[in-house]
């Protein structure tokens, strides 16, 4: 089965319309809208790295795939962050008809002025410039020196400034790679999840 048919029959089971990609929003600081490969996810989730025990938190979340999936396939709860108000409406579209259990949270905010609260785990697909992602690890650690706890950050397709910022922070530790090359034609050493844990 191709690419697009895998991603339009996983629609089709969970009652939700997340395909394609959107540049409409995209400008310096906020990058275009591309939902994570079903394939990946389901990596990532086989991986048992994430729970039904954590809450994630999915910065860009766009129509809210992410956040639909992992709450069929690993019961955990979500919550996804997105400024583009577009994409929040049709993420808030898809949470009436997902057939999943618990529904995901969904918020139209800048992921810079999200207050983490008990989430403790964090996905990023490349959502946004260098500098809202320190911002965004800032309110993750404020929240973490808070209330203390084990805390873990996902990363798909890591922009190589995204993993030299993340390999020089001493709050940061690098925990594993899922590697997701074997999925896709051709060798590209972007595709692979980088978890860090939060020291």
């Amino acid at each position: 089965m191709s690419r697009l048919n895998v991603e339009i029959s996983m629609d089709k089971q969970l009652k939700i319309q997340t395909t394609g990609r959107d540049d409409s929003k995209e400008d310096t600081y906020h990058h275009p809208y591309e939902p994570t490969p079903y394939t990946v996810l389901e990596r990532l989730a086989e991986s048992e790295y994430i729970t039904r025990d954590n809450i994630l938190v999915d910065y860009g979340c766009g129509k809210g795939r992410v956040d639909f999936y992992l709450s069929a396939r690993v019961g955990c709860e979500t919550i996804g962050i997105d400024f583009d108000e577009r994409m929040i409406k049709k993420a808030l579209d898809n949470n009436r008809s997902f057939v999943g259990k618990s529904k995901p949270e969904f918020l139209c905010i800048s992921a810079e002025n999200y207050e983490v609260k008990n989430a403790d785990c964090f996905y990023f697909f490349n959502p946004f410039s260098l500098e809202i992602l320190q911002s965004v690890l800032g309110r993750i650690l404020e929240s973490y020196y808070e209330a203390p706890r084990n805390m873990q950050l996902f990363f798909y397709y890591p922009a190589d400034e995204y993993v030299a910022y993340l390999m020089t922070r001493e709050e940061l530790l690098f925990v594993d790679e899922i590697d997701c090359g074997d999925l896709f034609a051709g060798e590209n050493m972007r595709e692979r999840i980088l978890i860090f844990e939060v020291l």
